[in-house]
């Protein structure tokens, strides 16, 4: 007579119900890989998809304005070149920061996370932002303790996350004003604030700016040019930096942003084994 064969189902109650919830637990990883690499793939098509025609639109529109082929019979044409050109820029600066958004909350943005001294970054935001700071007559203050302050961060994510926070607080604050950049150490973090000395915002309302496409109520904020991506895209930066922004107001004192990140890699956990 032939032997039954063993079975290979476990027949404790606990057991099956752990080796059930352990099958579930794989399933589940695996359609969420299988979700953010799907996202992954949408972001790098839509931005090729919407960049290449934003790209062709600004560069034959500067060829035009700049009368390469030859001059413009009706002033008007170049005029308006330059009209195409800058919703051109203004527009492609909104579908990259769009994809930078999609980018950070699908977990996909590349970064090289390492320990720098702060001024690097630093002084590369405050270069972008240079410009509309002389535009809106806006003077820049850095206050960075000597020796420097070294930081665990990317650096293209901490320029970037800093130059929102400046745009902002240049854009929003009023005109001929002090916009203020100050680094300070706190312990094992290194506190960066940006403070400008604007009207302000109620402070009830700082919970909307900190999602995507939202503006203060404020009649001087409201009218303000832009999207309300600035804010998002620096809380976003900062966490996958492994760190915490605030935000403080009071109408009438202006606003402060404060970027707090380690000045170090954190310390891999122990397992503490019986």
């Amino acid at each position: 007579m032939s032997q039954s064969r063993p079975s290979l189902v476990p027949s404790d109650p606990q057991l099956q119900n752990d080796a059930a919830q352990l099958r579930q637990a794989k399933m589940g990883k695996r359609r969420r890989m299988a979700e953010e690499e799907s996202t992954r793939s949408f972001i790098r098509l839509m931005s090729h998809e919407l960049r290449t025609p934003l790209n062709s639109i600004i560069g034959f529109s500067e060829i035009i304005y700049q009368e390469l082929y030859g001059p413009l019979a009706e002033p008007r044409y170049r005029e308006h070149a330059d009209y195409i050109r800058q919703s051109g820029l203004k527009l492609l600066a909104l579908v990259n920061q769009i994809m930078d958004i999609a980018r950070l909350e699908s977990g996909g943005a590349d970064m090289d996370i390492h320990v720098q001294p702060c001024g690097s970054p630093i002084s590369d935001a405050i270069r972008s932002v240079q410009a509309l700071a002389n535009e809106r007559n806006v003077t820049l203050e850095v206050r960075i303790p000597t020796p420097e302050p070294m930081v665990f961060c990317d650096h293209r994510g901490l320029e970037t996350a800093l130059v929102n926070l400046l745009h902002n607080a240049i854009t929003f604050g009023c005109d001929g004003r002090l916009v203020v950049l100050e680094a300070q150490q706190e312990g094992s973090r290194l506190a960066i604030s940006v403070q400008d000395f604007g009207c302000g915002i109620a402070s009830d309302q700082i919970p909307r700016l900190l999602r995507p496409f939202e503006q203060g109520e404020n009649a001087l904020v409201r009218h303000a040019a832009g999207a309300g991506l600035g804010l998002p895209t620096a809380l976003l930066l900062t966490k996958a930096m492994g760190g915490t922004m605030s935000l403080s107001s009071e109408e009438g004192e202006g606003v402060r942003a404060i970027i707090r990140l380690q000045t170090s890699p954190p310390k891999p956990s122990v397992v503490k084994t019986a």
